[in-house]
């Protein structure tokens, strides 16, 4: 589904759109002779029309990205399905090569886990065969950093009864955008059985800077209503406090809707300023709102019974350790250049001391 991966990175994308604006005209430029910026300026006219080609390219791959969507759909139905219980899989479609040193491994731990239960036989009940898959996405939450630092435990138990995720992808002729919905089975916390965020886009360059165009992004995002239950809302705290009246000297107690910290804010998001004009924290904010609706739309939802098995997790960080072994290695590249330059100055500043020594 990562149809551009490695073309342009959605991952990161820039808040409302703004990016850098040159402003100064390039050094190299103001040097050239007149005749010859003259020509550098029929370039970047060549250039210009490169980024709306791009362009171009892109609401190519968002189409392609959409119709490829409705081949995935019946599989990620299936899953669903199994998922949930509704349907039980053939032994055909169990049927999963496992490596022999996994199996060997796995043996030895079920091996443990006997002789553990075997220890507390008398105690334990017979555990009935559980349907489906239990909390298949809220151990998916709980296992991938981004998701779970917003996952409190008070919103635990709702997102145990979070059927499915999807993605939807906008209709031709209309703005580039992608929705996530999430789909709930009934509960007794709120009414709605999906709840849906909605991320806007853009594929355009700017006119002001068009050489900044480096593939779509995310401008916007909008969430929906949630149709809480009374007293259910966990995205509220209720908090009680004493005032103490100036004349009379008398306590009351008042109480007070504060916010609350829960995953199920992430259907009420900080809004982007037309203006693009907004505070640090609204910023960081919005920025994070994007980089985990992206996401949840090209790799948890693609992938998610890896996701599920830490599979997945583990690609991640094999991912990361090479990041950072090549970041280690051009910190020492730099710090070998450093010592270097060092040595050099050392030298140098040895050879002026003798020559101020040899003219006293």
């Amino acid at each position: 589904m990562d149809a551009n991966k490695g073309k342009a990175d959605q991952a990161t994308p820039n808040p409302g759109g703004q990016m850098g604006k040159s402003v100064v005209l390039p050094f190299m430029e103001s040097m050239l002779p007149k005749a010859v910026k003259r020509r550098v300026h029929a370039l970047k006219r060549l250039q210009e029309q490169c980024a709306h080609i791009e362009a171009k390219f892109y609401e190519e791959v968002h189409e392609l990205e959409r119709k490829y969507a409705t081949l995935y759909q019946p599989l990620f139905d299936k899953r669903r399905e199994i998922v949930a219980g509704a349907v039980e899989p053939t032994d055909e479609e169990c049927e999963w090569p496992i490596d022999e040193d996994e199996e060997d491994e796995l043996a030895e731990e079920v091996k443990e886990k006997v002789t553990i239960e075997d220890a507390k036989k008398e105690e334990a009940t017979p555990e009935e065969d559980p349907k489906g898959i239990p909390d298949f996405w809220l151990t998916i939450f709980k296992s991938v950093d981004m998701l779970s630092d917003m996952v409190q435990e008070h919103d635990e138990p709702i997102l145990k009864h979070l059927r499915d995720i999807q993605v939807k992808f906008s209709e031709p002729g209309q703005p580039m955008s992608f929705t996530l919905e999430f789909h709930f089975e009934p509960n007794g916390y709120f009414n709605n059985a999906v709840l849906t965020k909605v991320y806007k886009m853009k594929s355009e360059p700017e006119a002001s800077d068009p050489f900044s165009f480096e593939g779509p992004e995310i401008i916007d995002c909008e969430g929906c209503q949630i149709d809480w239950h009374k007293g259910k809302d966990v995205t509220v705290k209720v908090i009680k406090k004493k005032q103490k009246h100036k004349g009379r000297g008398t306590v009351r107690t008042v109480t007070k809707q504060v916010p609350n910290d829960s995953f199920f804010n992430f259907f009420n998001p900080v809004k982007a300023s037309p203006d693009g004009e907004m505070d640090e924290d609204s910023e960081l904010n919005l920025t994070t709102d994007f980089e985990i609706g992206h996401f949840f739309r090209e790799r948890i939802i693609s992938r998610a019974v890896l996701y599920f098995t830490g599979e997945a997790l583990e690609d991640d960080e094999s991912f990361e350790e090479e990041e950072l072994e090549e970041g280690d290695e051009e910190e020492q590249d730099e710090e070998g250049d450093e010592d270097d330059e060092e040595g050099e100055a050392d030298s140098k500043g040895f050879q002026d001391d003798a020559a101020v020594c040899l003219c006293l």
